[in-house]
C-alpha cells in the first residue's frame, strides 16, 4: 500500500501565498479562505499558520480499543500517546481532527488501511462541513413548552421551531439550512453557535414563542420556566388508568387521571369495566373519545398532566346524582403521579379533601417509580454531499449505493448513526454518543463534523476509490497531532 504525506501539509496554492505574502497563508479548507498571519489561526480556530505551514490546531483522534488478553485487560494508550504501535482490530481512525475535503476534488484527509481478520479493511475519515444540517431534540416532560411551528429562539434570534409532540416529550427541531444561511447574519450566527453548544454538551437558553422558557442540555433533565423537570410520564391517562387498575380496585370507587392528551376515568375504562366496577357517575369536561378516555380536558400548560389547571376538581363537569353516593371515595392523580389528591364525596355529593389511605399512597408512589428520569435527548442530524463523496471517491454515487447495500459502514466520532432511506447520506447520531470535542464550525456559518466511512478493501477499489492514497494504520505514528482515547464502551465496534 502507498502512502501520502502528513495532512499538515500546505496546499501548493498556500505555499504560493505564503512565499509571496511575508508568510501569510491562505487557508482553503473552507470558502472563507481566511489569509493566517505567522503564529494565527483562521477565523474557525481550526487551521493556523505554524511557521508558514497550513496547520490543523487540534489533535486528530483514534480511539483504542482495550483487549483481553490471559484474562487481563490490555492497558489502553491514553490520551498522552507513547508511540506505541497502532493495533489492526484495536484502533479506529475518526474524522475528529483529521482535516476537510474542501474543495471537492481533494481525497479524504486520511484514507487508512488494516488487516482485520484476514481481511484488508479501509477506512476513510474526514471533517465534514455541513450547512445543511440541525439537531432533533427531544425533551423528556408532559408540560407544554409552546404551539407547534412556534419559533425557537436564543437572544431574540430564531434558530428553530416546535414540531409534533411524541409520546411523553416534547419535540423541537433546530438549525437547517434556512436558519443558517436563509435569514439575516446575526440569526446564522447564533444559530450556529447555539447548535456548537449543545452539540458540545452544553446548555442552551431557549424561549419559545407563545409558551415556556427552558435550559436544553443533552443528557440532562430540562430546567422549564426556571424549575427543572424530573420525570417523564409513565404514560398519557388512559395508559395510566391501564398499568394500575387492578392495584386501585378495591380502594378507591373512581381513579381520574389528569392528562392533557388523553385523561382517563376508571370506572368508564375498560380495564374497570374487566374489574365489574360500578359506575360512578362523575363526567369530566372535554370530548368523550372511547369509554373512560377524554380528549381536550383542559388546555396546555404546566400544570396537572401538561394542562392548565392547578385545581382537578375543575375539570368534573357534573356528578350524576342518580349513580354516585355519599362517601364514594375519588382519586385524581396526574401521568408522573407529582400530583394527586384524595376526596370523599359528602351527603350533597361534593367532594370534599380527606387523608390518603396508605393503600392509595403507595400506588400514586409507584407511578412516579415507574416514570423514567427526565432528559434532553440531542441528535445531530446531517446529509453527507458532494465534498464528503467525493474524499472517498471520484464516482460519489458508488458510495451512497455501497452504504444503502450495507457494504460500506457510516459513523460519526467513532459513534453508530442512523441513514434514512431515499437518496443521498443523511444520517443522525446522538452527540452523547460521540467523543468530546467532536464538533467545530466554520464562519460561513456551518457545523463541523467528523464522518469515517468503513469497508473492505475490495469494495473500495471497485467504487473507485483513491485507492493511490491508502496508507497503512502503522504510519498514522508519524502524526504529531495524534490523540489516542479510549473506545467509548456503550458504542458498537464499527469493524470487523
Amino acid at each position: 500500500m502507498s502512502t501520502r504525506e502528513s495532512t499538515d501539509a500546505p496546499s501548493a496554492e498556500a505555499l504560493a501565498t505564503a512565499k509571496a505574502a511575508d508568510g501569510i497563508v491562505t487557508c482553503d479548507a473552507c470558502p472563507v479562505l481566511c489569509r493566517i498571519r505567522p503564529g494565527k489561526t483562521g477565523a474557525c480556530d481550526r487551521y493556523g499558520n505554524v511557521e508558514g505551514r497550513l496547520t490543523r490546531t487540534e489533535p486528530f483522534v483514534v480511539l483504542e480499543r482495550t483487549l483481553e488478553k490471559d484474562g487481563k485487560i490490555v492497558p489502553f494508550l491514553g490520551q498522552r500517546w507513547n508511540g506505541a504501535m497502532l493495533r489492526d482490530g484495536s484502533t479506529f481512525v475518526t474524522g475528529i481532527g483529521a482535516g476537510t475535503t474542501y474543495p471537492d476534488y481533494k481525497p479524504a484527509p486520511f484514507i487508512v488501511g488494516s488487516r482485520i481478520d484476514g481481511v484488508d479493511m479501509v477506512t476513510v475519515v474526514t471533517e465534514g462541513i455541513f450547512s445543511y444540517c440541525g439537531l432533533k431534540v427531544k425533551i423528556d416532560t408532559d408540560r407544554w413548552l409552546g404551539p407547534e411551528q412556534a419559533a425557537v429562539r436564543v437572544a431574540g434570534e430564531a434558530i428553530g421551531h416546535v414540531t409534533t409532540a411524541e409520546y411523553g416529550s416534547q419535540m423541537l427541531s433546530l438549525g437547517g439550512v434556512h436558519h443558517l444561511t436563509g435569514g439575516g447574519k446575526k440569526e446564522g450566527i447564533v444559530t450556529c453557535e447555539s447548535m456548537l453548544k449543545l452539540c458540545g454538551l452544553e446548555p442552551v437558553e431557549m424561549t419559545i414563542d407563545g409558551g415556556a422558557t427552558v435550559i436544553v442540555q443533552a443528557g440532562h433533565a430540562p430546567i422549564i420556566n426556571g424549575v427543572p423537570e424530573v420525570r417523564m410520564r409513565v404514560g398519557c391517562g388512559s395508559a395510566t388508568i391501564g398499568i394500575f387498575a387492578k392495584q386501585w380496585h378495591g380502594h378507591a370507587d373512581e381513579v381520574i387521571v389528569v392528562d392533557d392528551h388523553i385523561t382517563g376515568v376508571l370506572s368508564e375504562h375498560q380495564a374497570g369495566r374487566f374489574l365489574d366496577m360500578k359506575p360512578a357517575g362523575i363526567r369530566v369536561r372535554g370530548r368523550k373519545s372511547t369509554p373512560g378516555r377524554y380528549f381536550q380536558v383542559a388546555n396546555p400548560g404546566i400544570g396537572w398532566g401538561g394542562t392548565d389547571i392547578t385545581e382537578p376538581l375543575s375539570i368534573i363537569e357534573r356528578i350524576d346524582p342518580k349513580t354516585a353516593w355519599p362517601g364514594m371515595r375519588l382519586l385524581m392523580v396526574s401521568t408522573t403521579g407529582e400530583h394527586a389528591a384524595w376526596f370523599v364525596l359528602d351527603e350533597q355529593l361534593r367532594p370534599q379533601p380527606a387523608e390518603m389511605p396508605p393503600a392509595i399512597r403507595t400506588v400514586v408512589e409507584r407511578i412516579g417509580e415507574n416514570c423514567e428520569p427526565a432528559l434532553c435527548s440531542i441528535l445531530f442530524m446531517a446529509g453527507a454531499g458532494g465534498s464528503l463523496r467525493a474524499g472517498v471517491t471520484e464516482n460519489p454515487v458508488r458510495l451512497t449505493r455501497s452504504v444503502r447495500q450495507e457494504i460500506t459502514r457510516v459513523t460519526s466520532g467513532g459513534a453508530p448513526v442512523y441513514v434514512w432511506p431515499g437518496g443521498g447520506i443523511t444520517y443522525m447520531a446522538d452527540v452523547t454518543a460521540m467523543p468530546a470535542r467532536s464538533f467545530g464550525y466554520v464562519p460561513t456559518p456551518a457545523l463541523v463534523a467528523p464522518l469515517e466511512f468503513s469497508m473492505p478493501r475490495a469494495a473500495y477499489e471497485a467504487m473507485g476509490g483513491h485507492v493511490d492514497h491508502i496508507r497503512p494504520l502503522e504510519s498514522l505514528r508519524a502524526e504529531t497531532r495524534l490523540e489516542a482515547r479510549e473506545w467509548p464502551r456503550g458504542n458498537p465496534w464499527p469493524l470487523p
